[in-house]
């Protein structure tokens, strides 16, 4: 018997009537007659050519064929209702999208994800990690996370904080002052837009009054991330976001040895305008804001 005539209705009625060794009890469960069990169970002996049931006047019992296919359906629709039961499962736990850049998801929404879980332990957060605008409605995603000055048409966005910028290295190169800078490759990373206000290396040395180094190395990339790892690897001295580096600053991987320190653009939190948000998505957005009303950036230093 292939498996696109398999009599699935049948089936299901056997193993009622197996398990329940009654067609009367099977009926019941099945919210259907005693009649329409024995109908089902006499057409699938009549399909197998087996007989299943022996009939006694108020109970059935199962034949040798019959006694062997019960434990093969029994298995499986235990099976069978285990699995659905973990799949709806899956689907009522609460599940909200948060999509932000590749630098701000790893170095700062990744090192808070034990926060979140312990105080949420019933929502699901699955960050989406992209430089590019993602659109919020044809990519499924509750909350952007934007970094910019806006506005941004369609969403409504509070900011969440204003990044700032300052000189950092490894500790063993002994950077200890700007004269310092002439020596060691400046780390550079490429910025996605063009704007005046970008935290620069060229804006940084404006703003400390000082002429930049015309023989002075560099080293690009396109990512802040990868910046930031070349800094603590000890490969240079980076301009890079003092929120993206509490930790390596607070482990002493990395140093900021003197100013000044530079504002950056504002993280956004963004949120379609015509979707009003669920009760997961609003904590998920609390949660957000109270994480960036402890961010303490950096401090200047002179």
């Amino acid at each position: 018997m292939q498996r696109r005539s398999l009599p699935l209705s049948g089936l299901r009625v056997f193993e009622a009537a197996a398990r329940l060794g009654s067609f009367k009890a099977a009926a019941q469960e099945l919210a259907v007659t005693p009649t329409a069990v024995s109908h089902q169970i006499r057409a699938l002996e009549a399909q197998t050519g087996l007989a299943l049931f022996d009939r006694h006047v108020r109970r059935v019992s199962l034949t040798e064929a019959g006694a062997q296919l019960y434990p093969v359906l029994r298995d499986g629709f235990d099976a069978f209702e285990a699995a659905l039961a973990r799949l709806t499962q899956q689907r009522a736990r609460m599940q909200v999208t948060i999509s932000a850049t590749n630098a701000f998801t790893v170095k700062w929404l990744v090192p808070r994800m034990a926060d979140f879980r312990s105080q949420h332990p019933g929502i699901d957060l699955q960050l989406q990690a992209s430089d590019d605008v993602v659109d919020l409605r044809s990519a499924a995603v509750d909350i952007a996370v934007r970094y910019g000055r806006g506005p941004y048409p369609g969403l409504v966005a509070q900011p969440l904080f204003t990044d700032r910028f300052a000189p950092v290295a490894n500790p063993r190169l002994g950077i200890a002052s700007p004269d310092d800078l002439a020596g060691v490759p400046l780390i550079r990373f490429n910025w996605k837009w063009s704007h005046p206000e970008n935290p620069t290396w060229e804006r940084w040395f404006a703003v400390a009054q000082r002429s930049l180094p015309r023989q002075a190395s560099q080293l690009r990339f396109s990512d802040e991330g990868h910046a930031i790892q070349a800094a603590v690897a000890g490969h240079g001295v980076a301009l890079v976001s003092l929120a993206l580096i509490a930790e390596e600053l607070e482990a002493g991987h990395l140093v900021q040895p003197f100013g000044p320190v530079i504002a950056g653009h504002t993280y956004h939190l963004a949120m379609l305008a015509d979707r009003p948000p669920s009760a997961p998505v609003q904590a998920v957005a609390h949660w957000l804001s109270t994480q960036a009303a402890k961010q303490e950036p950096g401090r200047p230093k002179a």
